[in-house]
């Protein structure tokens, strides 16, 4: 049940990469914590039965199905979260790629690159074009975006996904920096290996990375998509009202190393 003294009570949050993993789980918990919430993702089957079993449970919730790669799907969820809940408060734009691809630079596909970039980076852009001016116009707002520990350090991941999740972090502290003034708030969270989709298609097609990923984690387990959710929640909420530009890690102790 929508639990309406909770921290987003009262707020309308678009969310992307929805339809599984920690968009998913932040979905549930958002709406839980009194959001009225706005799906996006590829995925209308997915999302259509997310919605259902949020709006069961007494929650607010509606989708926009799309690929934030295209900034017209992405514009068209922004004004869905107008249309639906008349306001948008806060943003977490979630949405990831992460070819399962493993080759050395040199023989990795263009393809591959190209992907990587358009759903992180320019994915990330279009979502911060489209939420800003509904937020200017407010006079304020929150906005989260998925980073990773790749951001940070070379992780072993594959080139592309690494210079992609530096370009959130970058686009993060200048788009906080340049709107800070304005009342917007802009944070990263910097992820650490976290047991979602697209992980578990990561390890079905090489096996070794399961031992790897859990060996570099402090805890010797990844994250459940829900605790990643719970950072997004206080981001999104006026609990971290001082806090913008920053890039909160939520990493098993990865990046302390």
């Amino acid at each position: 049940m929508t639990d309406t003294n909770g921290l987003l009570a009262g707020k309308a949050v678009m969310i992307t990469g929805a339809s599984s993993g920690i968009g998913e789980a932040a979905a549930r918990l958002f709406a839980a914590e009194g959001a009225s919430v706005l799906l996006m993702a590829r995925r209308e089957d997915v999302l259509g039965r997310i919605v259902r079993e949020i709006r069961d449970a007494g929650g607010r919730a509606a989708f926009s199905t799309g690929d934030v790669a295209d900034a017209g799907d992405v514009q068209r969820a922004v004004d869905a979260t107008r249309e639906h809940f008349g306001a948008l408060d806060a943003a977490f734009n979630n949405a990831g790629f992460a070819g399962a691809d493993l080759s050395p630079l040199h023989q990795l596909d263009q393809d591959v690159f190209d992907r990587t970039m358009d759903v992180n980076v320019r994915g990330t852009w279009n979502c911060l074009r489209s939420q800003i001016p509904v937020m200017l116009d407010a006079g304020k707002g929150a906005i989260v975006n998925t980073s990773s520990t790749a951001a940070m350090v070379a992780t072993g991941a594959p080139v592309p996904y690494v210079a992609a999740k530096h370009a959130v972090l970058g686009m993060t502290r200048a788009a906080a920096a340049e709107y800070a003034a304005h009342g917007i708030r802009i944070n990263t969270l910097v992820v650490g290996t976290t047991r979602t989709e697209m992980i578990e298609h990561a390890v079905e097609a090489h096996p070794e990375l399961e031992q790897l990923f859990v060996a570099r984690q402090m805890q010797k387990r990844m994250a459940d998509p829900a605790e990643i959710a719970q950072a997004a929640l206080w981001l999104c909420s006026d609990r971290a009202s001082f806090s913008t530009g920053t890039a909160l890690a939520v990493d098993g102790g990865l990046t302390s190393n």
